[in-house]
């Protein structure tokens, strides 16, 4: 799937999805009609919103579109600004040495550019870390004008680091500073918070069914689920009568949900024992 969220700073929601078909699962291949890439699908999205009156101060997309030239200038020809991861060894042209420009590939790009090149900067996510980053100038193919390239390593120096992302942007160099950079980024971070709690407590993943138009129905339950969870958690409406704490946690805020519904189903079934037991006796139900 192919989905768009929106942040805001407080709470990422949930916006579309599209489904992504294997070229092996379409009777002709990637030369079947139905048959579309992924960025293909993203553009849409982003042109769903876009036909709402939603215009986003900044888009984050990671490395699967942020590499793809072609989606990234269709989001530039909708004048959007955005962040996106690229590969390794994604070729570009930067000034190397005394005012020499050469193509290069990113990660030989990194490995060149000397220790004080990298600013140290703290992450404060659910686990505060320290990363390392340099930011620079440089052109690619296909791209008018300079883009802004940012390395970001997990150690000081490129021999010794271990992770090593390399994110773009279009955001005008005064703004797009190293920090400004990760910390905008950083901020895609709540899309896996989603899929984690989608997947694990909503049944993102568990359906039965096998068409399009059903597969789309489950998951926007699953988005309208997640929506109604995080707004009582951040409205507190649960807590007043189904929590002795504050519930500041997806999971928190569920749990106090299936007490309410428990409570209001046996409160349901102390005035309707009749039914229960007409619908037992003709269908066989067991309540369990």
């Amino acid at each position: 799937m192919v989905t768009t969220h929106l942040y805001d700073g407080k709470k990422s929601l949930p916006l579309d999805i599209e489904l992504y078909q294997h070229a092996s699962s379409l009777p002709q291949g990637k030369k079947d009609i139905e048959f579309k890439k992924k960025p293909e699908l993203a553009l849409a999205l982003v042109d769903r919103s876009l036909e709402r009156g939603y215009r986003p101060g900044i888009i984050l997309i990671d490395a699967g579109y942020g590499n793809n030239t072609t989606f990234v200038l269709e989001l530039e020809k909708r004048k959007l600004k955005y962040i996106g991861g690229v590969a390794k060894n994604r070729k570009v042209i930067a000034e190397i040495g005394a005012n020499k420009f050469q193509e290069i590939r990113l990660d030989k790009l990194a490995e060149s550019l000397p220790i004080e090149a990298f600013t140290p900067i703290q992450l404060n996510l659910d686990k505060p870390k320290t990363i390392w980053v340099a930011t620079v100038k440089v052109e690619l193919s296909q791209l008018e004008g300079a883009r802004t390239i940012a390395i970001v390593m997990n150690a000081s120096t490129f021999d010794q680091a271990t992770e090593i992302d390399y994110l773009i942007t279009n955001v005008d160099s005064t703004t797009a500073t190293a920090e400004w950079i990760v910390t905008t980024y950083a901020q895609r971070n709540w899309v896996e918070v989603f899929y984690r709690e989608a997947k694990g407590w909503l049944g993102l993943r568990e359906y039965q069914v096998r068409d399009y138009r059903s597969l789309i129905r489950h998951f926007i339950l699953v988005f309208c689920a997640y929506t109604f969870i995080l707004w009582h958690t951040k409205t507190g409406g649960l807590r007043r009568r189904w929590a002795s704490k504050s519930l500041n946690t997806f999971v928190e805020a569920l749990e106090a949900f299936r007490t309410a519904i428990s409570f209001r189903f046996i409160e349901w079934l102390n005035h309707n024992r009749d039914v229960f037991a007409s619908y037992k006796a003709a269908r066989g139900f067991v309540w369990a």
